[in-house]
Parts: structure tokens; sequence; C-alpha cells
């Protein structure tokens, strides 16, 4: 653990004394350089990961040494060379950077890349052009498995033998390869190369001792594919099978101001943490719908001080959803916002050092002082809390519509438990997304049982209407808690919930109403 630390605090080290050179480098046309002294003695790199985040348009950057995840990655135009190899996820996100790796490169380089040019000149792993949209991949060497997987437009040309499933999954573009080619999988044909093709990616390439040879084979996808979709499997239950009772307090007068604020990023460092008016974190798309809203001046307007988790056009408020549908474009808009949210059910499975180098070059560019989270499927609480905890996340989001089918009352208890097991010696704090759009009652017997906070889908996509569900939630919250006597939502516990049916007490370990106790299976060994 301490060497990873390392390796990430010497990679923040890099990329926060890199950044404020890169604009007056690229005006004076100079190539800044990493791995080597002020008096030009080679000091080659061994790991640092996530390093040169988001290069601007005419930045220049030459790197020595083995480097590790997310090198280059979400580029707007600069130039990144590598004298050395570098691991996973050189260049995703690309949008413009022209980027080569002199030696080999791990897995997924190019991934989700919209445009720009990456050449690796000694091989690379699996995943190569994986979910590519556009722009000009080169390998000189072997491939790994499933080149162009996903891929949706854009060219990868490999001088060198491929593995197997190549362009699985493909919508677009091209997979030109010089080398042995296994047959591709349903809906992806192999033919012959076009002259006119070679023409133009020879053109492309724009390499001095290299053209593709004419006996190379193409992958394009055919359009044959079943394109049939599975059905969702969606949450099984809501919040109405338990009840909220008041403990020994007496219930509070309708004047009393309740507390409602939830604070995330308490880290208990230096960071000023982010207060939400309300422990709501609604989903929406596109910010540009906050961002136009103006109130009526018949209701008090909540949009504009309450965080919500966007994808598109995120106010300097909100929280950025990251995930491989934005990844492309999110980079330049990170250091507006408020935070981020990594959804870990739209990206590739990642080891740990490649969650730290896309933690590193991401929150180079959001911020080391700004909140951040991890999001997963409820059926993966362990590993989203585990996942939290190691990398110091502010949040770990629990989302209910994983696929599993758990219901809302039997999350709670598998959600407790590993809140248990993996978080109390940390800051993260336990959130849950859900299926639907919740209302007062919801959020306040989410926060009964533990919970920091709830993420949901807004009503809908209007700014009047969302002002009004927000107005609605806090009116109730204060109502609610004045009933059962508490002045602050933090006050809530799981003494204040009762399961209003046996089926909820039987899954959820809550004390069944008028029994007063958990059933007797919760005590069983």
């Amino acid at each position: 653990m301490a060497d990873a630390l390392d390796v990430v605090a010497r990679s923040f080290n890099i990329n926060s004394k890199l950044g404020p050179k890169l604009t007056a480098a690229a005006e004076q046309n100079a190539i800044l350089r990493i791995g080597w002294t002020n008096a030009g003695d080679p000091v080659p790199k061994n790991g640092e990961l996530g390093l040169c985040p988001g290069l601007p348009k005419g930045a220049k950057v030459r790197a020595l040494g083995k480097l590790g995840s997310w090198t280059a990655a979400f580029g707007n135009g600069g130039t990144f060379t590598i004298q050395g190899d570098v691991e996973s996820y050189l260049g995703a996100g690309n949008d413009g950077n022209t980027i080569t790796c002199e030696r080999s490169a791990g897995n997924y380089a190019g991934y989700g890349m919209k445009s720009g040019k990456i050449s690796i000149l000694d091989g690379c792993g699996d995943d190569l052009g994986s979910c590519m949209e556009g722009g000009l991949v080169f390998v000189r060497g072997n491939a790994g498995v499933r080149v162009g997987g996903g891929m949706k437009d854009g060219i990868i040309v490999v001088d060198g033998d491929i593995g197997n499933d190549p362009g699985a999954g493909m919508s677009g573009g091209l997979i030109i390869i010089n080398g042995r080619c296994p047959n591709p999988p349903e809906g992806v044909t192999l033919r012959p190369v076009t002259k006119s093709e070679l023409t133009k990616i020879n053109k492309e390439l724009d390499i001095k001792d290299f053209q593709i040879p004419n006996d190379s084979v193409c992958l394009e996808y055919t359009g044959q594919k079943n394109e049939l979709k599975s059905s969702n499997v969606v949450s099984s239950g809501d919040m109405s099978t338990i009840g909220l009772v008041p403990t020994d307090a007496p219930h509070k007068m309708n004047y009393i101001t309740c507390d409602t604020v939830a604070l995330i990023g308490e880290r208990g460092e230096t960071n000023t943490p982010i207060a939400l008016p309300l422990p709501l974190m609604p989903v929406i798309s596109d910010g540009a719908i906050l961002s136009k809203f103006e109130s009526d001046g018949l209701s008090f307007n909540r949009i504009d001080t309450q965080p919500f988790i966007v994808s598109v056009n995120p106010r300097t408020i909100d929280f950025a959803l990251i995930s491989h549908d934005n990844l492309n474009v999110i980079g330049p808009k990170l250091s507006q916002c408020g935070g981020m949210v990594i959804d870990m059910m739209r990206l590739p499975s990642m080891n740990a050092e490649e969650i730290d180098g896309l933690l590193v070059s991401m929150r180079s560019l959001l911020g080391q002082d700004k909140p951040f989270a991890f999001s997963n499927g409820v059926g993966r609480i362990d590993y989203l809390h585990k996942t939290s905890a190691y990398h110091r996340a502010d949040m770990a989001i629990s989302s209910i519509e994983d696929g599993t089918g758990i219901s809302e009352p039997a999350s709670l208890v598998l959600i407790g438990r590993s809140n248990k097991a993996n978080l109390e010696d940390y800051y993260t704090e336990s959130v849950i997304n859900l299926g639907f759009s919740a209302n007062a009652d919801d959020i306040v017997k989410f926060c009964a049982a533990g919970l920091k906070l709830v993420c949901c889908a807004t009503p809908a996509e209007d700014g009047s209407e969302i002002n009004n569900w927000l107005n609605e939630i806090h009116l109730d919250l204060s109502t609610t808690l004045q009933r059962i006597g508490l002045e602050s939502i933090d006050s809530l516990s799981r003494q204040n919930l009762r399961a209003l049916d046996h089926e909820t007490a039987a899954v959820s370990g809550l004390r069944l109403v008028g029994y007063e106790r958990p059933l007797p299976h919760w005590f069983a060994r």
C-alpha cells in the first residue's frame, strides 16, 4: 500500500508541476521533458501513472522510462511521446492528441478515443481501440484479443498478428491487419483491402518506412449481426413496506427549523466539504436544463444550490458522471465541476493500478481537493466498498438497478453489513442510487438505515418540475422529522424503522411492527 501511495503521490506531483507550464510551452513551441534532469541527464520514470491528462492543443511532451496506466488520456490536440513502455489505457478518451509509444503498450490502448492518432511501435495487449469513435491507431507488432471490440468509427492498423475475436461488437470503422487474423465473429466481415483504402490510410499514417501492403486484410461491420437486446432485470420493491416510527423523543412544533444538510468530503484534511441542502443528489443527463432554469418568484429556487450528478454540461456545483458514454468529452469540463462520480458499471473492469491511473489522470484535471465517488451495482457491494476505501473515495454509491433484482429493503442489510466490514475505519460515505424518483419518505428511511444520502432520477427533465419536486421534498422532510421528534436528519437510526409485513422483515432484518423485534432467523448462527 505504501508503495502504491508513493507512486500516486509522485504522479500527482508531476502533473501539478507540468500543468502551468503547458500553455506557455505551447506558445513557444517548446517540448516539455519528463525523465531528464534540467541538465539533460536521463532519469527514467518507473511506474508513474495518469501522467499528462488533457493535453491542450499545441502542447508537446516527451517522457522517458516505463509509465503506468492512463497515460496521456483525454487529450485535446497535444503531442505526447514516450521513449519506453506504457501500461493500460494509453490515450484513452483521446480527442485530438498525437501519441507515440516507442515500445510496447498494455491493454485498452486508445479506449473510447474520438479523434487524434496513436502509434505503438512494439506491440500491445488486449482490447486495442476498444469502443473508439474515431481517429487512427497504428501498431507495429502483435496485438492481443478483441482488437477493435465495440468500436463505432475510426481506423485501426496492425502490422503484425492479432488474437481471437477481432472486431467483436463493432458497429463501424475499419480494422486493417498485415499478419495472421483469426476468423471474425458474427456481424464482422473479413475482406481484402481496396486500392483506394490503401492510398487514403497510408496517407493518414504518413510513416516514411512503412506502407500497408496490398495483401493486407480488412475487418468491417456488415450490419447483419443480431441486434436483439436482453431485457433488464429491475428491482422488485420500494420503501412502502417499511414504516418510520418515533422513539422516546416527543414531537417538535411545526415552526422548528430542521437540519437536512448532508456534508460530503469530510476527509479530515484541509479541503472544505460540500454541503448538500438536501440529503439528495438527483441524476440528470444534461446540466443545461438546470443552468437555464429561472425561478418564477412564486417558489424558492433550490436548483441553484442543490448539486446534481450530470453526464453533460455540469455546473460548478455538480458532480460529473464518468462512464464510457462521455469519456472523450468530459475532460475539459472537469475543472469546472464540484466533484465526480465514476460509474464502474459503464467502464471496463480495472485492477487497483489501473484505477489509480484513472484517478490520478481525472483528479489532476478535477482538482485533488474536490470529492469523488465510485458507483457500482448493489450485487457487488463488498467490491465497491473495498475499492472505495482503498482509493480513499468520498462516497460509495450502490446502484439498485444492476440487473440482480435485489429489492430496496433487502439492500439495506447488504449495505449495512458491508459498511461495518469495509468502511468503519474510513471517511467514505455509503450512498444508494434508486431506480425511481425518490420522495421525502424514501430519503428519510434510507438515512435512518445509515446511508448518507440518496441518488435518483428526477421526475422529469424540466426545470420547473424539478424545482417543485425539491421544494416538496424539503417541506416533507421537515414535517417528518418534526413528527418523530428530531431536529436533524443525522439523528435518525434503524431504531426508527419497522418492517410493515413479514416478507420485508424476513429480507431486511428490521423489527417487525407489532412483534417489535427482528424475526428469529436473524439471530440464528
